[in-house]
């Protein structure tokens, strides 16, 4: 099985890539392969709503964004870690999630697993995760939880590794999240996955 990890922040080896660590070990050790893409560093543009990727089947910006949609496809779970910028994920997370899940309409995501950690220096982190959520919630995506809101303290590089709360939160919710996915690959093999009825889309426009 495979994990997709998404690092939003720009810091490479900085707090958010010590939360997503602690969950690779775990994962490595439930036998679940994990390749990570360090988005924040990137020179990200925001969606502008041209609608060529359903012509084209991907983002008319041919960067990050087009290079990981088949890392999407083939993963079984995804992770997105943002670092918190004025109470909410840092805008390069952002203008890549909407892209990648917007350009990947077409994708089907139902029951691939995901999970959204925040990392801050105090607050923000519960603002952060919701906003994360919405973009697995809307994709028929299972949201993975842990032991509390998923999120690990620290501001300065190294911090994060003081905080032996965040660490064993990153712990729970890696083990949760690979039950999850061993539960729903169980399932497509035995159950198959729901039944889906055409999407009503309603415009409330007179």
């Amino acid at each position: 099985m495979k994990a997709l990890m998404i690092n939003g922040s720009p810091r490479r080896g900085g707090n958010t890539s010590i939360a997503l660590a602690e969950m690779e070990k775990v994962f490595a050790a439930e036998g679940i392969d994990v390749e990570t893409v360090q988005v924040g560093h990137r020179d990200i543009r925001g969606c502008i709503s041209c609608y060529k990727c359903f012509e084209r089947g991907k983002c008319v910006f041919d960067d990050l964004v087009n290079e990981t949609a088949p890392k999407l496809d083939e993963a079984d779970g995804l992770v997105v870690g943002a670092p918190v910028y004025y109470g909410s994920a840092n805008a390069t997370v952002i203008a890549f999630l909407d892209r990648l899940f917007y350009s990947t309409g077409r994708m089907d995501k139902t029951m691939k697993v995901g999970a959204g950690i925040a990392v801050a220096r105090r607050g923000g982190t519960s603002a952060t995760w919701d906003e994360l959520n919405k973009y697995f919630a809307i994709s028929g995506i299972p949201i993975a939880s842990g032991q509390y809101w998923n999120g690990v303290f620290g501001r300065e590089r190294g911090e994060a590794r003081a905080d032996a709360e965040g660490l064993q939160q990153m712990r729970a919710l890696a083990r949760n999240m690979a039950f999850l996915m061993k539960s729903v690959e169980w399932g497509k093999r035995e159950l198959g996955l729901p039944e889906k009825e055409p999407f009503e889309r309603m415009n409330f426009i007179r």
